[in-house]
Order: C-alpha cells, then structure tokens, then sequence
C-alpha cells in the first residue's frame, strides 16, 4: 500500500527549488544518485543505446523525485533491483490503458488510479507536457520520449515509495 500522497504543492515548491539552483543542484543530484545507484542505473539502462537525451532528461528528473522524499522527511532507505522489479510489473499492467501516445496521454495518465506519489507523478506530467518555461532540452522531447519518460519515472516512484517512511 503506498504511502499517503505528499500534498501537491509541497511537491511543486521542492521542485522549483530544485530547478532554481541551476547548476548548484548537479552536485546535490549526484549526491542523491549515487545514493539510489539501482534506480539510477535502471533508468539509464532504459535510455542509453535508444536516446541518450531524454535518458539525461530523465536522471534529472529522478534526481529531482530522490529530493522530494528527501525534502518531505522521513527515510529513504535505499531502492534494489527486486523493488525495481515489482514496481516495473505494476506499472506495465498499467500503461495499456495510457495508450496511444496522443495529446490526451497526460490526462489518461493522471487519471490513473493507484499510482503512488500521484502528485509527484503529475508534477512530471506537468514538466513534460504542460510547463510553458520549458528548457531547451526538454522542449525538443517528442511525445513519445515525454511517454518514456514518464513509465520509467513512474518506475521509479513506485519503487522510491516503497523504501519511504514518512
């Protein structure tokens, strides 16, 4: 059972934190990285003979998950390829029913119930598809690197969730 929802803006305001460091954070995000190496290596094992851009994307993004449970408190213990493993089965049951990679992806995919972390996984979202001040490197995502992304963030929390105790 997931643990309880981090609330939505608390999610944002420890994003944008995140992305106000600028460069400042890479040193925190290496931290957090090589703190969690099973998730961080399954996310770019995923991306790294594919699409080595949205795979950097991507361990940003991570990076920026691992420092939402890390800002919230409690304990992060660290996430293993079985964790890895179970989290991946549940979200591959689910994404039948994100599919097809439309303009409507984003709105399937928030409405899907029993993701843990829901708002952290629309604070994704947002960043993939919604967020108008997009850096250059994510505007040149196509819709189905944004989808890939997204299943392997989601991954990810799933698998973060589980090691979290409030």
């Amino acid at each position: 059972m997931p643990n309880p929802a981090i609330p939505r803006e608390e999610v944002h305001a420890y994003s944008e934190e995140c992305s106000d460091m600028g460069l400042e954070f890479q040193s925190v995000a290496t931290r957090l990285l090589k703190d969690q190496k099973s998730i961080k290596n399954y996310i770019e094992k995923q991306f790294s003979k594919v699409d080595p851009l949205a795979g950097q994307v991507a361990n940003y993004m991570l990076s920026v998950c691992i420092r939402v449970f890390e800002q919230k408190g409690g304990r992060l213990k660290k996430v293993n390829n079985a964790d890895i493993n179970i989290a991946q089965r549940k979200v591959n049951a689910a994404v039948d029913a994100l599919l097809p990679l439309d303009d409507d992806f984003s709105n399937r995919a928030k409405a899907y119930e029993g993701r843990a972390q829901p708002h952290l996984l629309d604070e994704i979202l947002w960043a993939l598809y919604e967020r108008e001040d997009k850096n250059k490197d994510e505007q040149m995502l196509s819709e189905k690197q944004s989808a890939l992304i997204y299943i392997m963030l989601w991954t990810a929390v799933e698998a973060l969730d589980t090691k979290w105790r409030p």
